[in-house]
């Protein structure tokens, strides 16, 4: 298991564990970030991750991308 921060860009990932504060967990959930679910980094630009996740693209922040743990 590695944080999706570490991930390569193109390398679809299942999603093992969401980390964090309940708020924070909640959130990332509402964006589609739940365990068991796949998600494929596309890109990182200053700071940001784009990933791939339920056919949407979503953003978010290294602190976010270090908190969920995928394998």
């Amino acid at each position: 298991m590695m944080p999706l921060s570490m991930v390569k860009e193109g390398e679809a990932n299942t999603i093992r564990k969401v980390g964090g504060k309940e708020e924070t967990r909640r959130f990332l959930e509402n964006l589609g970030f739940v365990t068991g679910g796949t998600v494929t980094v596309i890109s990182e630009m200053g700071g940001n991750i784009i990933v791939n996740i339920k056919d949407s693209r979503v953003a978010i922040g290294k602190d976010m991308a270090n908190k969920i743990m995928v394998s």
